[in-house]
């Protein structure tokens, strides 16, 4: 087991931020901690570095338990969301910074520091400094320093939030090509559900300290444990199971009578010209272009307002405009059985 975490609580004055969590993570394997700001993410991440001491529990690095160690015992890589470089060491400083405070001979510390280079394709930019590079550049900077010293696990904290969203991108891709090239343990936490989506092998997903649901990327987007998760991981429509259209849906679903809200994602929804078996009257408040999808904002005749999404080649979008009457369909619901207090 790359990690395993077992009961773990920690607590910031009257404040809970870790809640008797239990985790373990896949030697190899690259896991995302997802969740909103304030859900413990971060913290349990820093919990795992050693960075901040746990109330209660155990904590187990590669089969060797870390609970009491320092930080440098535990033998982590850490990657802050500010980079955290060196502004007067040279990039190739900046890397093999780790190497020399471990007392690598010279010669080695350059042979290593070119490998990581290479590998995080700056070969050439070793003399630069962190002023020299782009954001994206630093970023990866900060991870072959983290990657030097040959870490047990890997521990990303927001990596790429501070960078513009193609940067964030391109370093996503990058990110998953290096993981399947080097296979280190990896943790890196994030609120950017499709960034975990794309990047992870299981997500974990985080709110009020507690986790709500493990999975595979496919597994919490398509069969979500919990209204929370449903809400957080991807769009989605809630409806009161009063509604018609929520009515109507989760007749066509065969969830009706399960008591709770009707959770609709907008790509499940469809637009008609004329009613169909199973619709309902909507009118269109506004239509919106995003590249390959079209995007439909709509209010209900119960005064609810939904929003669909649907690739341009589904709806003759240029013949639509706000004020026209249509209809609308759902193709799936998902409703969730409401928590009774006795």
């Amino acid at each position: 087991m790359g990690i395993r975490v077992a009961g773990v609580s920690k607590e910031f004055g009257s404040f809970r931020a870790v809640d008797n969590v239990s985790l373990d993570v896949e030697t190899g394997s690259l896991v995302a901690l997802l969740g909103p700001s304030g859900s413990g993410k971060s913290t349990l991440l820093r919990l795992i570095a050693g960075l901040e001491e746990i109330d209660t529990g155990r904590i187990w690095i590669t089969g060797e338990e870390t609970t009491s160690r320092s930080v440098q015992e535990r033998q982590v890589g850490f990657v802050f969301q500010h980079f955290a470089l060196f502004k007067h060491r040279t990039v190739r400083q900046n890397v093999g910074f780790g190497l020399e405070l471990r007392g690598w001979k010279h010669e080695a510390i350059r042979r290593r520091v070119d490998e990581l280079l290479e590998l995080v394709q700056l070969q050439g930019f070793g003399n630069r400094y962190p002023s020299q590079l782009s954001g994206g550049q630093r970023q990866r900077v900060a991870l072959a320093r983290a990657m030097a010293v040959k870490p047990r696990v890997l521990l990303l904290d927001e990596p790429f939030s501070a960078l513009d969203a193609k940067v964030r991108k391109e370093l996503r891709g990058w990110l998953r090509n290096l993981h399947d090239e080097m296979h280190v343990t990896t943790v890196i936490v994030t609120h950017d559900q499709e960034e975990a989506m794309e990047v992870a092998d299981r997500i974990v997903v985080m709110n009020h300290g507690k986790i709500e649901q493990i999975g595979s990327p496919a597994e919490i987007y398509d069969q979500p444990a919990s209204p929370f998760v449903m809400s957080f991981v991807g769009a989605v429509n809630v409806l009161p199971p009063h509604v018609p259209l929520a009515l109507a849906a989760a007749e066509r679903s065969g969830d009706e009578g399960q008591g709770g809200d009707i959770f609709i994602r907008p790509h499940d929804l469809e637009l008609h010209r004329s009613p169909q078996s199973g619709s309902v009257p909507a009118v269109l408040c506004r239509l919106t272009h995003m590249g390959r999808d079209i995007q439909a904002e709509l209010t209900l005749a119960s005064g609810e307002v939904v929003v669909a999404q649907l690739p341009r080649e589904r709806i003759d979008y240029r013949e639509l405009k706000a004020g026209d009457a249509l209809h609308i369909t759902s193709r799936e619901t998902r409703t969730f059985v409401p928590d009774f207090v006795i």
